[in-house]
């Protein structure tokens, strides 16, 4: 841990810096008004000038009425973008409007314009010694539109097409004129580019038109003669009438094809049915023909005959055997008709074979002509291309050309801009603004004046002083004064001590009260006189001592001073230094003080107050409802929201906080933990525990850690709680009081409270 030089390093006496600027006021005063006084003779002096503005809107002018018939379906969009504004901007601020401009106001007549009409005596003078460049060796023109290009500023207004043209000039009558003239000046150039544009197309579109009608003439004829030559007779829906023929036998082939096909498979059904013994109710043709259906009507007949003489007569009964005969001879007639069917189905299927191939023979015919026909059909379709593309461009050119030719008639050539507000002639001078300009130069003159004044303090050293950090120097030991004769012991009552708790350290803490202990008192001076490094501590209402010259003696025990303990934490490089108060709230005044002071030699430094009613942190935070360590402890709140700027330092604290203590015991097992975080984070962590004893500021120690015991005056509470903590186990306790410390620019410490 490494401590700034005091040798090398110096602070800025902010109070000594600014008060260089009272010592020096009237310097100050005596040039600002010098300042502010020439500002305002240039600006009362100064020529007037006047600026005025003409805006000109860029907008199509074309009617929906007067609209090209080629262009009657767009509706009105924009008709230029960011870019196309920016363009019209530098036509606008072109020489050629600029010089037609000029002329039409004759501006070259005027001195504002032409330097060259009214040159002083002292121009001419600095011409002559080269000192200035003579304007006669300028032509008029060029002058004159350098003048203007310096007061004219051309700009587009952003997300509009409104294009703002500014003119500034010593004549507010002129100053209107001008921008109204370039905005004529630019809409008439615009309309003459649109006659030019429309007579040049005009007179392109005469000659290519009468070229065109020649060649779509010609390209028609082409197309009539190579049809005739070819015999391509056109048919229904526009195609080759051999292409048409052989689309429909085609058709008509697969109707025969699919008749045949049908009429072999009914005959091939009936066939299988004869052959087999099978019914023929299942064949539709059969079941179709009229003798057959009057046959099975007969039969039924029969069997039903049959069937009424079985109830009376036998099988061999003549009339039964008759009736039989008959039912067999419609059986047979039966069959012979379906035979005869059948050789009827056969001959269809024949007779749609022959037709098949008649057709066969027709399509491979149609095929070859309907081939031959494509291929001449491609050549034609060509010409017929060629003629279609020029009679469309005939006509294109023919429609443009109209429109053209009754636009330069008429003269009618509407403008896509329009002049939206036009100048007017300006009442008050934009330059020079008297108030303005006498303020800014009274303010840059005192700012400019302070600045220096500063700088000039600064760098004389009149302003430097040492830092507070360079009085810090190493120590090994204190050395005390030997008391030379034992202090008078008072009268004292014995108290049973009330017994408090503190929710954070976890020990039981005695109450103080306003009538001393005699008897423990005089129990622990023997054992403080015993203890090597123990030095006894003087009682105020001895009559009495003996001035003896002091013996340095090696030891860490002893009463020292806020700057010598903030000397030893930092000489030593402690990580951890523990404070105990065994007087309560007002004794920790000591931890808050010595933290500052080690805040202000440089080092990252944090308080982590312990004590039950949070007196170490209220007086750097002014409250006590932040959150702290039992909130930390409970897991209600991270480091970030329990660590606190210090309001008079640059030290950072952690208040008691405002959870329920009960509840953050349970884990004060967490408490090294915590220790270890903060150590890592910070150079020093200084921790307030109040009364607490041996046994509870236990879990708070660590490598590098000094134990600190805060007294406010030498009695024998203090002398109990010091032999306490040496005999368990801190022997290098070190006593240290808050009295007598004045921190820079803070009061000093009272009783009832802990710091300033």
């Amino acid at each position: 841990m490494s401590v700034q030089s005091a040798a090398a390093d110096v602070d800025v006496d902010l109070r000594q810096l600014f008060a260089s600027l009272a010592r020096n006021w009237l310097r100050i005063v005596l040039v600002v008004l010098l300042a502010t006084g020439l500002a305002f003779a240039f600006a009362s002096l100064a020529t007037r000038h006047y600026k005025a503005e003409t805006q000109v809107e860029i907008a199509p002018r074309e009617s929906i009425y007067t609209r090209p018939a080629s262009n009657n379906n767009d509706t009105d969009k924009p008709i230029l973008d960011e870019q196309g504004v920016a363009t019209q901007v530098q036509i606008i601020s072109s020489n050629e409007i600029l010089k037609q401009v000029s002329q039409k106001l004759g501006l070259e007549k005027l001195p504002e314009f032409n330097e060259a009409l009214d040159m002083s005596a002292l121009s001419r003078a600095l011409v002559l010694v080269g000192l200035k460049s003579d304007p006669m060796e300028i032509p008029t023109e060029e002058r004159v539109l350098k003048k203007m290009h310096e007061k004219l500023n051309v700009y587009g207004v952003e997300k509009t097409r409104i294009i703002a043209i500014e003119f500034s000039s010593e004549d507010p009558k002129l100053a209107a004129a001008v921008p109204d003239a370039i905005a004529a000046a630019y809409i008439a150039g615009q309309g003459a580019a649109k006659l030019e544009s429309n007579s040049a197309a005009a007179d392109f579109l005469a000659p290519e038109i009468a070229d065109l009608q020649r060649q779509v003439k010609d390209a028609e004829a082409k197309v009539a003669a190579y049809r005739a030559q070819s015999d391509l007779l056109m048919g229904g829906n526009n195609s080759v009438l051999a292409t048409q023929q052989l689309s429909e036998l085609s058709s008509e082939l697969s109707k025969v094809r699919a008749n045949r096909a049908a009429a072999e498979a009914t005959a091939d059904g009936v066939r299988r049915a004869l052959q087999n013994g099978g019914s023929l109710d299942a064949v539709p043709e059969v079941l179709s023909s009229d003798l057959i259906q009057r046959l099975r009507e007969r039969q039924v007949e029969l069997r039903s005959n049959i069937a009424d003489l079985s109830t009376t007569l036998l099988g061999n009964h003549p009339r039964i055997r008759a009736l039989k005969s008959q039912l067999s001879d419609l059986d047979a007639q039966i069959r012979s008709e379906a035979q005869k069917i059948m050789k009827g189905l056969l001959m269809q299927a024949e007779t749609a074979k022959a037709r098949e191939n008649q057709l066969v023979a027709d399509v491979n015919t149609l095929k070859a002509a309907s081939a031959q026909a494509g291929e001449q059909q491609v050549d034609l379709d060509a010409l017929q291309r060629d003629a279609t593309a020029k009679r469309q461009q005939l006509e294109l050119y023919l429609t443009n050309y109209r429109e053209a030719a009754s636009r330069q008639d008429r003269n009618y050539l509407p403008v896509d801009a329009r002049i939206a507000s036009k100048a007017s002639v300006p009442s008050e001078a934009y330059f020079p603004k008297v108030g303005p300009i006498v303020g800014a130069a009274f303010a840059a003159s005192l700012l400019i004046m302070a600045i220096v004044t500063l700088l000039r303090e600064l760098f004389s050293g009149r302003a430097m002083r040492p830092a507070s950090g360079s009085r810090f120097e190493r120590i090994d030991e204190v050395a005390m004064p030997q008391v030379a004769q034992a202090p008078v012991a008072k009268p004292f009552v014995r108290h049973e001590p009330a017994v408090l708790q503190d929710p954070l350290v976890g020990q039981e803490l005695p109450e103080r009260s306003d009538e001393t202990d005699a008897e423990p008192y005089a129990a622990a001076m023997p054992a403080m006189a015993e203890a090597p490094d123990v030095v006894a501590m003087p009682d105020t209402t001895a009559t009495e001592q003996t001035a003896v010259e002091p013996e340095p003696v090696r030891s860490t025990l002893g009463e020292i001073d806020i700057e010598k303990a903030a000397e030893k934490l930092i000489s030593s490089g402690a990580a951890r230094a523990i404070f105990v108060s065994p007087e309560g709230d007002e004794a920790a005044a000591s931890a808050i003080l010595v933290a500052r002071e080690v805040a202000d030699a440089g080092l990252r430094v944090l308080l982590l107050d312990l004590t039950a009613s949070g007196a170490a942190s209220r007086p750097m935070l002014d409250s006590g409802l932040f959150p702290g360590i039992t909130n930390l402890l409970a897991s209600e709140a991270q480091f970030s929201d329990v660590i606190h700027a210090d309001l008079y330092s640059d030290c950072h604290v952690i208040p008691v906080g405002t959870a329920d203590p009960v509840r953050a015991m349970r884990a004060a097992d967490r408490l090294p933990i915590i220790m270890q975080s903060l150590t890592t984070a910070y150079d020093l962590v200084v921790v307030e525990c109040g009364p607490a004893d041996a046994q509870g500021i236990g879990r708070l120690t660590g490598d590098a850690t000094e134990v600190f015991l805060s007294m406010l005056k030498a009695d024998d509470e203090v002398t109990q709680a010091a032999v306490k903590l040496i005999e368990n186990g801190y022997p290098d306790l070190t006593l240290v009081t808050p009295l007598g410390h004045e921190p820079p620019g803070n009061p000093v410490p009272g009783r009832r409270t802990a710091a300033a």
